[in-house]
């Protein structure tokens, strides 16, 4: 069962049985760790099912909207927020939405996706405390 994308001009292909399957075995392992399925459905998403990176970070910023909206009004409902923080943050992440795809379209993919480990990897060595 295949998929056509059609993004700015390109066609891609992607495999819907394997995204439906990682994506629920994603699902029950995020659920039963308690952490985010993201860091395992970007890369499902570009090396297993062959998207363009391109295309599956929108896709999966897309997937986390609804849940980070919800967690966000909470957050305010509750007293929480900084709403300058939250404005400068959100000018930010909707220009970036914006530029990043024209960037990254531009880049080798696999430079996209180096940067991307590298950024993983910082960021996991930061969680568990290696980097001070």
């Amino acid at each position: 069962m295949r998929m056509t994308i059609e993004f700015w001009g390109e066609t891609f292909q992607a495999n819907m049985l394997i995204g439906c399957i990682g994506g629920f075995i994603i699902a029950v392992a995020a659920s039963l760790g308690g952490f985010g399925g993201g860091p395992f459905v970007v890369p499902m998403m570009t090396v297993i099912m062959g998207l363009p990176i391109y295309v599956v970070v929108g896709s999966s910023l897309l997937a986390i909207f609804f849940n980070t909206l919800m967690a966000s009004s909470r957050f305010y409902f509750f007293g929480q927020t900084d709403l300058l923080l939250f404005a400068i943050m959100a000018i930010g992440a909707v220009s970036a939405g914006f530029i990043a795809p024209r960037i990254s379209k531009r880049l080798s993919p696999i430079w996209v996706k180096r940067v991307a480990v590298i950024g993983c990897t910082y960021l996991s060595l930061k969680l568990i405390g290696v980097l001070p």
